[in-house]
Formats: C-alpha cells, sequence, structure tokens
C-alpha cells in the first residue's frame, strides 16, 4: 500500500499499470493473482486495480494534511478547523501517516526542545501555510514587570534558574552591556578600545566573571572569544578561551572590546541579567513602550536537527532565536585559518534528498544551516539569511574521509610519507547539494572568522544565483580543495572583508597534500596536486566586488580552478601558489590579475581577459609565468602590455578601449569592433547576477559600480613603479599594494621584502618585520634602527614561509652622527659632477673646511645627481665622512646612496654595475649649523676596498631643493 501511493505521487498524468506476474490493459492478457488458481479475465483483474487503487487514494487523501496551530489542541485530530496546537505533536501524528504534509499556521512556535526529524520523517513536507507568517522559535517570551532602576535603566524578575544568551523586543535583537558603546560607523565590532579590559577599567567592575572579551585575530584574520573568569589579586582581569582561530597570533592590541559586565550598562538598547538574582536590567530605545513591548529570550542552539533522514522538506518557516556558540567554536579545519563548531539553527547529519526552500533565518545567534558529514543532494532554495551572528551555511565534511591530514598552518609532512591514491578515504562528507536563490547579508555579527557560504571536505556544491554581502570576512570561503567539483554561477557578492583583511569577496585555500611538501619531486608537484581536488571547480557569470582585499583571491596551494566569464568590480583577481588554474573571458574593472609567489611549473593559463592596468605580482620566481599568459586585451598602455614580457607574458595582446556597452549601468558587454572581440572575448549576460524570486530581488541590495578610474592613456606601469633601495650588500623595498598576503601578515604591520642577495642568515624572499624588539614597516625605519644600534648586534625579525624567526647580525654597515671639525682623510685625485653643479667649485669639496655656503650643489628639481671621487689607487676604505651645510634652514639634511667600485679605468655614471656600500637619509632629524654622516662598519671592519665611490643624490625637500655638500672625506689606508 505505502508504496502503491508513492507511486501515484510521481506520476502526474495516466500511465498504464505495472502488470502483476503478468500484464493487463484492454484486449490484453490474463493476470495471474493467486499462483495456481485459474486466471481471471483481463477485464476483472482490471476493476479489481481499480478498486485497490481507489482504497489507496482515499487512504492518501486522508493522510495528505496534518494542520497545526499556536491556537490548536494536540488532542484535536490536526485537521484544518481542529488543528494541533506544537511541531511535537504534529510530528507525532506525520508518522501516524507516512507521506503527509504538516501545515503550519500563523503564529509563533516556541519549541522547548530541538525537533529531530529521523528515519521515521521520510518523505513528510512541514511548510508554513501559504500568505501565513510563521515563526520557528528557539526561545521563551518573558511576561515582564518593570520597575525603575537608575538613569533610564530598569528591571525586572525572570524565572529563577533562567540562563538568558540574547534579549529580543518587539522582534529585534538588543546589546549585552559593553565598553565601548556600540557605533555602527566604527568598524571593527561597532567600537573597539585598546583599554577594553585593562586593569584601570577593570577598578570600575566588582566582579566581571561571566563577561565576555572579543577581540580581533592580530593580523585581522578573524578574532577571538573568551570568558571572563574573574580578578586576580592584582586586580588584572583573567579569561579563558582564544580557540576560535585556528593561525594563534593573539589579540590585536587594539581591536577588542567587552560585554556582559552589569557597571558598562550606560547606553540605550543595552541590558544585563543578573542570573544569580533573576533580575533583569535594560536600557530601552527611546520611544520603546516598555508596558507593551514583547520581550524573548534565547534558550536553544539548534531548532531543527535532520538526522538519518530522506526526503523531509522544511518550506516557508521564519527561523529565530538561537543561541550565539562562538565560545564552542573550538574544532580546526584543514590547515586553514577556521576552527568551527558543528552546529547551526539547522543541522543535517546524515540525509538524502532533503531541501529548506522559501525560509527565512532572522538574527540568529551562530551559524543558520550546518550540513555536517555525510550528505547527499540536499537543496537550500530561496531563502533569506540574514543577522547571523556565525556563518549563513557551511558545508564542512569529516576529517577522517581525508587522506593525510594536516591542521595546525605549520604542519608539514614528508613526501615518502604520504598517501598517493586520489580522493577521500571514505563518503562520510557533504556532495552534490545545491544552495539556489538565496539572498545572505550581514553576516559574521559575532564570530569574524565566519563567512555567506563555508565549503569544507565536501564535493560537488554548487552555489547559483545567491546574492550575498555584509559579510564579517569572505562572501563564500572554501577552505581546502578537497574534494573540488563546486559550481559558483551566477552570483552576486559584494561589501566583503569588512571587518578583517588578507581576504576576497571569494576566498579559498589550498593547501592539500601536496601543500609544502617535504622532498617533493618539482616535476610531480602538479600531478599531486589533483590528488585531493579530483574534480576542478568553477566560478563563472558571477559579479565580485570587494574593497578590502580582492574581489577573489586563491590563496595558498589553490588548484584545479576554471574561472571564466565574471566581472571583478575592484579588487581584482589573485592567484597565489598553486597549479592548474584556468583563467579566461573576464572582466576586471580598474583592476588586473594579481600573481602571487607561482610555482615555476603551475601550469596556469590566462587568456582572453580584459585587464585595467598592469599585472601586480608579489613574491614571483624569475622565468616564464605559467603556460601561458596572453591574448589579453589592456585598456592603459603598452607599458601595462609589455611590463612582464621577460616572463613569457602578453606577446600577442591587445592595448585599446574595450569599447563597454554602458559601464556606468553595469553592462560590459563590448560593442562591436572592440578589440577584445579580436582575442576571441564573448559576451556573457549583465543582467542575471544574484537572486531571482521576486520576492528577494525587490530586497536585495546590488553592489557600487565604480567610475572607470583608469581611461586609456593612464600609464599605470609608472605610477605602480616600484622603488628597490640596498641594504647591507642586499636589494630591498618597502611592501606595497596587497603583497603583504604574499608573506601572510597583516597588512597594516608593513615590512620590508629583501628582494635579491642575502645579510647573513637573512635570505632573498624574507620579510623584515622587526629590528631590536622595534617594528620595521619601511625600509626607513630599518636604517634608522640599524643606525641607532651604533654597531651593536642586532636582533631582526623575519617572516620566511610564513613563519617568523629571529635571526642574529652582527657585523654591518651603519651611519653615525659626525660631531666636530672633519678629520684629514685619504687624498682625493679628482671629484667630477654629473649634471654639473652650480654657485662653488667642485674642488670646495676637498680643501678641508666648512664654509657657510651652498657649496656645489645640484639644482632644484634634480634627481639622482652623482658626485664622483677617484682616489687614483685602490684604497682599503675604513669610513665614508660626509659633511653639510645647514643653508636657509633646509639644505643640511642628506639622502643619498653611495656605491664603490674598484675598476682600474673609470666605471662611468651607471651605480648599478657597482657595489652598494649604504644609504643615507636624515631629513626629519634635527640639525645644527653644519651636519656631518659617517659610515662605518662594526668592530672597525673596513667597508671594501675601492678606487671609485659615486654620491647618488635624491632632494631633501618638497621642493624638491638638494643638499648644500661641503666635504666628502674617505677614511682608509692603501
Amino acid at each position: 500500500m505505502k508504496q502503491a501511493m508513492k507511486t501515484l505521487v510521481i506520476c502526474a498524468s495516466p500511465l498504464p499499470l505495472p502488470s502483476m506476474n503478468g500484464a493487463i490493459g484492454v484486449g490484453g492478457p490474463t493476470v495471474e493473482l493467486i499462483p495456481g488458481k485459474k486466471p481471471y479475465t483481463t477485464l476483472f483483474a482490471f476493476l479489481l486495480v481499480l478498486f485497490v487503487l481507489a482504497c489507496v487514494l482515499s487512504h492518501a487523501a486522508a493522510a495528505a494534511e496534518v494542520h497545526v496551530s499556536p491556537a490548536g489542541d494536540d488532542a484535536n485530530p490536526g485537521t484544518k478547523d481542529r488543528p494541533l496546537a506544537t511541531f511535537s505533536g504534529a510530528q507525532q501524528r506525520a508518522r501516524n501517516q507516512p507521506g503527509s504534509t504538516v501545515i503550519f499556521h500563523a503564529g509563533v512556535f516556541h519549541l522547548a526542545q530541538t525537533m529531530v526529524l529521523t528515519e521515521a520523517d521520510a518523505g513528510t513536507t512541514f511548510a508554513a501555510a501559504a500568505d501565513e507568517e510563521v515563526v520557528l522559535s528557539g526561545g521563551m517570551r518573558l511576561d515582564m514587570q518593570w520597575q525603575p532602576h537608575r538613569d533610564g535603566v530598569l528591571k525586572a524578575a525572570t524565572p529563577a534558574g533562567l540562563s538568558i544568551d540574547q534579549l529580543f523586543v518587539n522582534g529585534r535583537r538588543q546589546r549585552m552591556a559593553r565598553y565601548p558603546n556600540y557605533d555602527p560607523d566604527v568598524r571593527p565590532y561597532g567600537g573597539y578600545a585598546a583599554d577594553a579590559f585593562s586593569r584601570e577599567r577593570a577598578t570600575r567592575w566588582a566582579n566581571p566573571a561571566g563577561g565576555y572579551i572579543h577581540a580581533m585575530h592580530r593580523a585581522h584574520w578573524g578574532g577571538y572569544h573568551y570568558r571572563i573568569t574573574g580578578k586576580n589579586d592584582e586586580g588584572e582581569v583573567v579569561y579563558e578561551g582564544g580557540w576560535q582561530n585556528n593561525r594563534q597570533m593573539g589579540m590585536h592590541k587594539d581591536h577588542r572590546y567587552v560585554e556582559n559586565i552589569v557597571e558598562e550598562l550606560d547606553a540605550p538598547g543595552e541590558w544585563f541579567h543578573d542570573a544569580g538574582a533573576s533580575t533583569l536590567y535594560y536600557r530601552p530605545s527611546e520611544n520603546t513602550d516598555m508596558a507593551t513591548a514583547t520581550v524573548e529570550v534565547v534558550r536553544l542552539r539548534h531548532l531543527v536537527e535532520f538526522s538519518g533522514t530522506k526526503h523531509v522538506t522544511l518550506r516557508g518557516f521564519i527561523f529565530r532565536h538561537a543561541a550565539r556558540t562562538f565560545m564552542d567554536t573550538k574544532e580546526p579545519l584543514l590547515r586553514s585559518d577556521w576552527t568551527i563548531y558543528r552546529g547551526g539553527a539547522v543541522l543535517f547529519i546524515r540525509t538524502e534528498d532533503c531541501t529548506v526552500e522559501d525560509c527565512e533565518f532572522d538574527q540568529l545567534g551562530g551559524n543558520a544551516i550546518f550540513v555536517n558529514n555525510y550528505n547527499r543532494r540536499l537543496r537550500i532554495v530561496g531563502c533569506d539569511i540574514h543577522d547571523t551572528g556565525g556563518s549563513a551555511i557551511a558545508f564542512v565534511g569529516d576529517p577522517q574521509a581525508v587522506r593525510n591530514p594536516l591542521f595546525e598552518y605549520s604542519q608539514r609532512q614528508a613526501y615518502a610519507d604520504i598517501d598517493l591514491t586520489p580522493g577521500p578515504k571514505t563518503d562520510n562528507y557533504p556532495a552534490d547539494c545545491v544552495v539556489e536563490d538565496c539572498l545572505i547579508r550581514h553576516v559574521g555579527v559575532v564570530e569574524k572568522q565566519a563567512t555567506g557560504v563555508q565549503i569544507s571536505m565536501a564535493q560537488g556544491i554548487t552555489l547559483r544565483h545567491c546574492s550575498i554581502y555584509d559579510t564579517s570576512r569572505a562572501g563564500i570561503n572554501v577552505s581546502e580543495g578537497t574534494f573540488g567539483g563546486h559550481v559558483i554561477e551566477f552570483c552576486d557578492v559584494f561589501d566583503t572583508v569588512r571587518e578583517t583583511g588578507d581576504h576576497g569577496s571569494f576566498n579559498s585555500w589550498g593547501r592539500d597534500r601536496f601543500w609544502q611538501l617535504k622532498d617533493a619531486p618539482a616535476e610531480e608537484l602538479p600531478s599531486l596536486a589533483m590528488l585531493d581536488v579530483v574534480r576542478p571547480n568553477i566560478i563563472r557569470n558571477s559579479r565580485w566586488r570587494c574593497d578590502h582585499g580582492w574581489d577573489v583571491d586563491l590563496d595558498d596551494g589553490s588548484s584545479n580552478y576554471d574561472i571564466y566569464n565574471n566581472v571583478f568590480l575592484h579588487g581584482g583577481l589573485k592567484l597565489r601558489e598553486g597549479f592548474r588554474r584556468r583563467v579566461w573571458n573576464n572582466i576586471a574593472i580598474n583592476n588586473s590579475l594579481h600573481p602571487h609567489v607561482w610555482y615555476d611549473n603551475s601550469g596556469d593559463v590566462v587568456t582572453g581577459n580584459i585587464w585595467m592596468g598592469a599585472y601586480r605580482p608579489a613574491v614571483m620566481r624569475g622565468g616564464r609565468w605559467g603556460q601561458e599568459v596572453d591574448r589579453n586585451l589592456f585598456t592603459t598602455t603598452d607599458a601595462d602590455r609589455g611590463k612582464f614580457a621577460a616572463h613569457g607574458c602578453d606577446g600577442h595582446s591587445l592595448v585599446g578601449d574595450p569599447l563597454f556597452v554602458d559601464p556606468a549601468n553595469g553592462d560590459y558587454r563590448v560593442r562591436d569592433g572592440s578589440p577584445a572581440l579580436e582575442l576571441g572575448f564573448k559576451n556573457f549576460p549583465m543582467d542575471r547576477f544574484g537572486v531571482q524570486r521576486p520576492r528577494l530581488r525587490k530586497i536585495a541590495r546590488t553592489p557600487a559600480l565604480p567610475s572607470l578610474s583608469q581611461p586609456p592613456g593612464v600609464d599605470t606601469a609608472k605610477a605602480n613603479e616600484v622603488v628597490v633601495r640596498h641594504w647591507q650588500g642586499a636589494r630591498v623595498k618597502d611592501l606595497t599594494g596587497d603583497e603583504f598576503s604574499a608573506f601572510g601578515v597583516a597588512k597594516d604591520s608593513g615590512g620590508v621584502h629583501v628582494v635579491a642577495g642575502s645579510v647573513g642568515d637573512i635570505q632573498a624572499g624574507d620579510l623584515i618585520q622587526s629590528l631590536n624588539g622595534q617594528g620595521v614597516r619601511t625600509c626607513a625605519d630599518l636604517v634608522r634602527l640599524q643606525n641607532a644600534a651604533a654597531g651593536q648586534p642586532l636582533s631582526i625579525g623575519i617572516v620566511r614561509g610564513q613563519q617568523p624567526r629571529t635571526v642574529r647580525l652582527t657585523t654591518y654597515t651603519f651611519v653615525a652622527a659626525e660631531t666636530g671639525a672633519p678629520a684629514v682623510g685619504v687624498p682625493l685625485r679628482a671629484v667630477s659632477t654629473r649634471p654639473a653643479t652650480s654657485n662653488m667649485p667642485v674642488a670646495t669639496l676637498w680643501d678641508g673646511r666648512l664654509a657657510a655656503d651652498y657649496g656645489p650643489v645640484f639644482g632644484n628639481g634634480v634627481v639622482g645627481g652623482v658626485y664622483k671621487v677617484d682616489l687614483g689607487a685602490a684604497v682599503t676604505v675604513s669610513a665614508v665622512t660626509t659633511w653639510s651645510y645647514n643653508q636657509n634652514g633646509n639644505r643640511a639634511a642628506q639622502r643619498f646612496a653611495l656605491f664603490g667600485s674598484n675598476a682600474e679605468t673609470d666605471p662611468g655614471w651607471d651605480s648599478s654595475a657597482l657595489t652598494p656600500i649604504a644609504e643615507v637619509d636624515t631629513t626629519g632629524q634635527p640639525v645644527g649649523r653644519f651636519a656631518g654622516t659617517s659610515i662605518r662598519r662594526t668592530a672597525g671592519q673596513p667597508l671594501g676596498r675601492f678606487r671609485w665611490l659615486l654620491w647618488v643624490t635624491r632632494p631633501v625637500t618638497g621642493g624638491g631643493e638638494n643638499t648644500a655638500f661641503q666635504e666628502l672625506v674617505v677614511h682608509g689606508s692603501p
């Protein structure tokens, strides 16, 4: 009977009936209903079957609907006129009538416990009645008798034993008493303070136990949360927690706040619950009538759990009042920045063919939907998910399904030790699931390592026609390569990474078996990278905008991606180390490709794209980039197109106006005659991004569209020119733009990148971030701190391979201030300049006296003027002293680089062929009437053996004025 009913549901039109030990049909053969008995005629059999079907249809009709209403009674039969009262009552009735649809009527259903849907519920649909608002609440309503307390704060008694995680007044979530107070215009956290839990602040608190500390990760890679346990004997706050981030680097020194401390209850909308005294304190917002207000609190973490069931549907509900779970976010994912809590308002465990459709997830404390381990063919369709404490939707599999899983970022394994079998070990992971036509916004209200859709240890997840915006971190995050096959299409993702950093609207990692593998043969890496990401991931036909990172960020090891037909509106596309990325037919508005740390044999192909500027590489190796980077259109200059020709890029690319159809209104299709068409570019739809349901489109935002800020003719190659400087014989440069990501450091910490050469144990590719315990953000910081050490040993903090370490440097060159009169040095044979100097003769630079004049000075605006000294023969130089006069109060500052050569003949004027000795920059430093600088080496060691010395100068004022040099003194011996 049950099977027959299912067949009837599937068949929507009359079809031939299946035979019973034969076949039936008008004029057909007889059918044997009882083996061994005389066959009945076909007509009789047909009539009998009709009778059986009539019975089935009668039973199905009786079981088709179960009605439930907050005004009902679980003793009722569950009809529309006499509905049941509770979810649990309706669930039990539906289990007695398999295949039922349970229809919920308008109202709030306060769940006393989590509703668990099991195998016994298979085939059931739970749905809100059409055009009726049905809320499934994990909270309870309080009947409050408010009384005045102080300063606009009210108080009321609460039931004994009640624990309150969140408070809602008239349907809106209120804030725990916090410091500093909430300001919607401040990021992160709506307000932060360095002294949030300082000892001085804590003197205001009688007993802060039960309060919380929320702090950003030091590098803004998510956040941390701590529970305050009290104060110690010194009055300092003590706390536990901080396990919410898998890249442990400590709290940010400024971006932190505290909540749930009664003494901080001082702003409208704040509350504090004294559980011991069963008293709730609340300061209402203006114009809130607490005599009539609806007050609700949260008591459940999970509202509905699907466990081991199939073909169950939830449709049309509003899910509200689920508790925050940030203190339970502990489990690390595979070498990512994430830890997770395996739970949400709706939780899926071992389900098949289930559906959540047309639901709203409103102001939930943690994750809205969590898909845990084995789940197949789940559909999340037409949902509005907003104001979540954690992530909106998470698909996370079992680490035991992964071969050779590693968890903490710094863990490494050897090539000889890994399993070379492709793919997963078990089937305990989500697969073949769809998120379609969903509106996801304001994600990560509490947890900052949160996202619109998280995918980890899963396969074949499709995201289609989703609008995702206002997120604390990524809009979509793919946590590692396991196991690929994801399709992201027709999505609109923007206003992301609003409170964190080093991320994108789409972010992925690929820290799989192959990544950072010890002793792995380089030629094997391309195939090793495919062991876990066994199917390509596809990103297509989508629109992306991230104003605080990259539009699409393929980070560490991300491999096996096809990326095409996308519009990047602001941050461009980043491809960090990985293999087999195919990038074609994309458009980057006012931006370009960001290649970071590519493998020599990456196999990447980048063709047929429209780039509005030169590529923006970081820590790229020499030689050819990828398999093919060519046949792209640059909208700026030929200098941009040819900037990386030495790496095999863009020999057949073109430069020109793409002829966009209507860029002001977001139509970036190209018109006939566009040079992009010559390169094979194909137009793709510009009106299909994001949600499609009319009710969602009506409320969904779309991204701000940028003006074309780099019209044809702008020389971005010159604008983005990198200044490389010399330090201790190596070539170094400040971090610029988004290069910080290549080193895995926070953008605001800066650093000095060693581009080439080495200094002691410091190697090319290292990032210098501190010297003797003080931060180094720029080359100027590095030189200043080095000179301040005055020859004493240097403790230098570097980052290598995204790992911090400290090296010691005892032998180095430094610059000291010189006082007193110029000493006699090595005789100078001649001094010459290029270009010619003005005012005093060049010979005055070695006449042994300091004059109160300009000296032989370069004209205003001259950059790179050179003074060249010929010593007449090779000299072992021990020091070089340079004197200047404070002419007009601004000419004593010195700004030059010193180079040397031991050539027998004049080496010319090109300093790049000479040995760099040191750079001097005293701009901004106080000086007297005369200034002297002395370049020396530690322990009296020589600077080197030279015949020729070149001072390559730069202006020292904003008006382009050059230094008034007086004496050049060289100390040494033949």
